[in-house]
């Protein structure tokens, strides 16, 4: 029953597009399946000239049939197999990506002997042929193509075909990041082969969700700075796409230039001064480009208009600098009701970055597969907050599904104070309220727990692995600065796994405090 409960919990917030179209695509390819329809995955289209300035280059990914992917390395003797499952689905899903196409120093002769390798084995290659893969496929085989002035009419024919095929296969069952990829994808391919058709389409998705997925304070709706970064690099490319070619009027190009700008000013906020970006919820480091490549990016598109930005009025999120630290607060809902997939049970998290350096830290995430690391990464035990018995502040299960979820119920700020409260844990009659003092060199933190029946609370401060932890009494120090803890049961130390990469975790250490109504807690800076 419970788990039933937690399926209804989750699909009553589903939108009728995700429904009708899961469903949709379940029976329309069941019945192709009977009919044994063929996928026509080669229509003959002459591609047209392109011209696009130098995007941002991969790290190397590919060399001598080996790919470095996620942290793990894969050499593959022979022939490759593009369905290689042995490091999990994601690290599959990236080798069909075909980034590697545009890493620095890629020989022209050695793409196009991988794609024409990739378009013989395609028939068996199911993850290749999904819509997201499929996507970014398209778009990095256009780059690549175009930069490397390669015409091709096998290839351009299976690239329409492609594309033709994501055009009938439309992630609307998703929405979200995966949505708009497939836009971006089709805007691209409308430009190469110059089709009206997939124009009008790119240009309905990308209107549509886009004034959706960024907020007025210039965040991707579903909270993850990275992906706010892959988005964002994204949209640059299409402005870069559109400024240096002229087929279909720049009918949009004053709509991306405005959405880069507010995308900018808020990741530039974001960012830490050492280049960082906060690690909440689905974020990891070396995945999506850097801030400052994104900047550059814009700056080389004369695009660099960065629009003032408000943390934050949607997000949730606020940044705090002062003379020797920087602080970002989560005080916000989950994320967008309808795909909180990459969200986490952080509310009230906080990460703390002292002269330039991480000391208080988010887990980050190693792993997309269902498991008890994918678990423990989006729980609320692994995020700088406070967790009541052993239940969760939102309910977070599977990989990418949330059931019941935090939303703040109340809230009162100004520069040196935020004092919030929300009701995760309405379900045991509890309400959490967090206050925030920002002084220089010093942060009070107070936790208040109003419930009918009292729990044990317990509240986590993860820390960064370089950082070195030790207790006296109720003082923790670490390294040269110290927290003072209050009204508390106890203090314990523990060791967490710091996710420094997808694939790749590091020991640190953890301060759990054991409390019961009220705690207060100062960190000196």
């Amino acid at each position: 029953m419970k788990k039933i409960f937690l399926i209804l919990y989750t699909i009553k917030y589903l939108k009728w597009q995700q429904i009708y179209f899961r469903c949709y695509y379940l029976f329309r390819n069941k019945i192709k399946n009977i009919l044994g329809f063929k996928r026509n995955l080669f229509i003959r289209k002459e591609s047209a000239p392109l011209t696009l300035q130098p995007s941002i280059s991969c790290q190397q990914i590919y060399q001598n049939n080996e790919f470095a992917v996620l942290n793990f390395k894969k050499k593959f003797n022979n022939l490759i197999d593009w369905q290689f499952m042995e490091y999990g689905k994601l690290w599959c899903y990236n080798l069909n990506y075909f980034d590697f196409l545009n890493q620095y120093g890629m020989d022209a002769d050695m793409g196009k002997k991988l794609i024409y390798e990739f378009i013989k084995k395609i028939h068996e290659n199911k993850i290749g042929l999904e819509p997201y893969p499929t996507s970014l496929r398209i778009i990095n085989w256009i780059k690549f193509l175009t930069a490397k002035k390669i015409k091709d009419e096998f290839i351009d024919g299976f690239l329409y075909g492609q594309t033709k095929f994501l055009r009938n296969n439309l992630e609307y069952h998703l929405l979200g990041n995966h949505l708009l990829e497939n836009g971006f994808a089709l805007l691209f391919g409308a430009y190469y082969f110059k089709d009206q058709h997939l124009y009008r389409k790119a240009k309905e998705i990308l209107i549509t969700e886009l004034h959706e997925q960024i907020l007025s304070d210039g965040a991707h709706f579903e909270l993850s700075p990275m992906y706010h970064q892959i988005i964002l690099h994204r949209i640059l490319d299409c402005i870069n796409l559109i400024k240096n070619n002229a087929y279909f009027n720049n009918e949009l190009l004053h709509f991306l230039i405005e959405t880069a700008g507010k995308m900018m000013g808020w990741i530039n906020t974001m960012t830490f001064t050492n280049g960082d970006i906060p690690l909440l919820n689905d974020s990891i480091f070396d995945v999506a480009p850097t801030t400052k490549q994104l900047l550059s990016y814009a700056d080389r598109l004369n695009v660099w208009k960065v629009a003032p930005t408000v943390l934050c009025n949607e997000s949730g999120y606020r940044k705090i600098d002062k003379s020797n630290y920087e602080i970002v607060v989560d005080i916000g809902n989950i994320g967008p009701d309808y795909i909180p997939g990459h969200g986490h049970s952080d509310t009230f998290n906080f990460i703390l970055y002292i002269d330039g350096k991480p000391f208080i830290i988010d887990t980050g995430v190693s792993a997309y597969e269902i498991s008890t690391e994918r678990q423990y990464q989006r729980s609320t035990s692994a995020h700088n907050t406070v967790q009541i018995g052993s239940y969760e502040q939102s309910e977070i299960w599977a990989s990418f599904r949330v059931g019941r979820r935090a939303r703040i119920i109340d809230k009162e700020e100004n520069e040196n104070f935020i004092c919030a409260t929300h009701d995760g844990y309405k379900r045991i009659g509890a309400l959490h309220t967090r206050k925030f003092d920002f002084l220089d060199r010093l942060i009070r933190i107070t936790d208040n727990i109003k419930y009918k029946s009292k729990h044990t609370c317990y509240a986590y401060i993860h820390f960064h692995p370089d950082v070195s932890v030790m207790i006296e009494d109720n003082t923790v120090f670490f390294d040269s600065k110290k927290i003072i803890i209050s009204d508390y049961d106890a203090i314990r130390k523990g060791k967490y796994d710091f996710a420094a990469g997808f694939n790749k975790l590091v020991k640190a250490a953890v301060i759990v405090i054991i409390f019961r109504n009220n705690l207060h807690m100062e960190i000196a800076t």
